[in-house]
């Protein structure tokens, strides 16, 4: 099966680092005009440029904060908006701690970010992509969607939970403007500093035995996901929508 993006414009936002640089660099291998964003700017200016048969475009943004996503949206969809891949998110420098001592301030940025942040480049996506009667919108969620996180937190297994409530929620009210909505749950990634430092934190024992239950005895790569979101953006799954699909190399 062979996806190509050729004359797709595609925005990924959170592109900075791993998974998201992944999903930018294979869609614009593919052929896309990708719009690759991040609060890390120097950072994701490094994708900039010509990519495999496609191209790299890269901002800044914020997405906690609602002009930063409007703005950033009217940019990357100026030509039109195919294709969101939202993959900001995660713990936001945060460590397990008993609940108790969780401030409302550390509550509510892992929430925005995994969350809000969701819900504001949808609304202002879904303005452009209802006038062309088109579109794939896609979430990276987590395992701690599904279930509960390793990494503890409360904020951040609950933000997930949700994020997955609205993909559902979307695909539903969405369906009839030809636009699906669909999420990405990862398994376990060594893609950037917080997941790096994570791994470390566990027992050489528990690394073993937690890689020993995975295809290939190894934790995901960037590849694994970049791979799913290329599918799920195809016209091969323009029937699937509402859908979360793991991809955790186990069950």
């Amino acid at each position: 099966m062979q996806i190509e993006f050729q004359g797709k414009n595609v925005l990924v936002v959170g592109a900075a680092q791993g998974i998201g640089s992944g999903i930018a660099t294979a869609f614009a291998e593919a052929g896309a005009a990708v719009y690759a964003c991040d609060l890390l700017a120097d950072e994701v200016k490094k994708l900039e440029g010509p990519c495999g048969k496609g191209r790299i475009s890269t901002g800044f943004v914020d997405v906690t904060k609602e002009d930063s996503v409007i703005e950033t949206v009217a940019v990357a969809g100026k030509d039109g908006l195919d294709v969101l891949v939202y993959v900001a998110g995660g713990v936001a420098g945060q460590v397990d701690q008993p609940i108790e001592d969780v401030t409302l301030d550390q509550w509510r940025i892992v929430m925005d970010i995994n969350l809000t942040g969701f819900y504001l480049f949808v609304r202002e996506a879904v303005r452009i992509m209802k006038k062309a009667k088109k579109g794939r919108i896609i979430s990276i969620s987590s395992r701690a969607g599904l279930a509960t996180s390793l990494t503890g937190i409360q904020s951040y297994c609950a933000a997930k939970h949700a994020q997955i409530g609205l993909v559902k929620q979307f695909g539903q009210e969405l369906a009839p403007f030809n636009i699906t909505v669909n999420s990405i749950a990862p398994g376990f990634l060594l893609t950037n500093p917080a997941s790096c430092a994570q791994w470390e934190s566990y027992t050489p024992e528990f690394r073993a035995s937690f890689t020993s239950r995975l295809v290939g005895g190894r934790t995901g790569v960037p590849s694994d996901i970049s791979n799913a979101a290329l599918f799920l953006a195809s016209e091969q799954a323009e029937w699937i929508s509402g859908q979360v699909l793991p991809v955790m190399g186990g069950p």
